[in-house]
């Protein structure tokens, strides 16, 4: 009894793969950023997850947001404007504010008056803390901005 072999290449011959090229890429491979990959609501919910990493921290040290969470913050906006996709650049700048909102809510300082204490402490800290705000949400407009008319630019190229 004779046995067949199944063949496990195919008779057609093979043709070599493109190479992938990018227009005016001209820095070696090390040096150029990561593929974005960041959706708009992957961009939201992560700025705010890093953001409430950082004021967590700094709350349970110092007890209440501050210096350290305001540098936190403009890190996060700035990663979040660098990492999201270029259909949703919109995200990074939307989502700054609203990020650093909850965080202040959920860390600020309620002092001894319940509710009513965290509500002041809250409103407190939105007012001691809007440079922060104001410095990351235009950072990562900024960037979100270059990264547009950039990619706007290597679209008509093509």
């Amino acid at each position: 009894m004779e046995q067949h072999t199944a063949r496990t290449q195919s008779s057609a011959p093979r043709l070599p793969r493109p190479r992938e090229t990018r227009v005016g890429a001209t820095a070696p491979a090390s040096l150029r950023r990561p593929e974005s990959r960041l959706t708009a609501l992957g961009t939201g919910l992560g700025l705010t997850a890093v953001t409430l990493a950082g004021g967590a921290v700094e709350t349970l040290f110092a007890g209440e947001p501050g210096a350290f969470f305001g540098v936190w913050f403009v890190l996060a906006c700035i990663a979040a404007a660098v990492f999201v996709r270029p259909y949703d650049l919109s995200a990074a700048p939307i989502a700054a504010p609203i990020a650093f909102a909850v965080t202040v809510v959920l860390t600020a300082d309620s002092g001894e008056g319940g509710v009513a204490g965290h509500a002041m402490g809250a409103i407190t800290a939105l007012a001691l803390l809007t440079g922060w705000l104001y410095a990351g949400t235009l950072c990562a407009a900024a960037i979100a901005a270059v990264r547009k008319v950039a990619y706007v630019r290597r679209q008509r190229r093509r």
